[in-house]
């Protein structure tokens, strides 16, 4: 299991963004947080295995049909905590 930090770019706020990446992540099994940033952008941690991160990746670089997304950075981290569910963090 990995960890993943994304910082997704674009109109990505306002449009159901962080709902639906929930959805998502319980649809593969991953666990995690997402939340909006002051800059305009989302930021999320994911953690799962490497199949069921492949699929949630496919669904962060396009969104919900409403949002835009125009840029996705990724890094994977070295953290051993894990993860109980995946929620919105303030």
């Amino acid at each position: 299991m990995r960890t993943f930090h994304y910082i997704i770019s674009g109109r990505v706020q306002g449009v159901c963004f962080r709902h639906y990446t929930i959805k998502e992540a319980e649809k593969w099994g991953i666990s995690g947080t997402v939340r909006n940033l002051s800059s305009g952008d989302v930021e999320v941690f994911a953690q799962g295995d490497d199949p069921a991160i492949a699929q949630f990746e496919s669904f962060i670089h396009i969104g919900p049909r409403s949002a835009n997304v125009e840029k996705v950075e990724r890094e994977v981290l070295d953290i051993q905590e894990i993860f109980r569910g995946f929620d919105i963090s303030w």
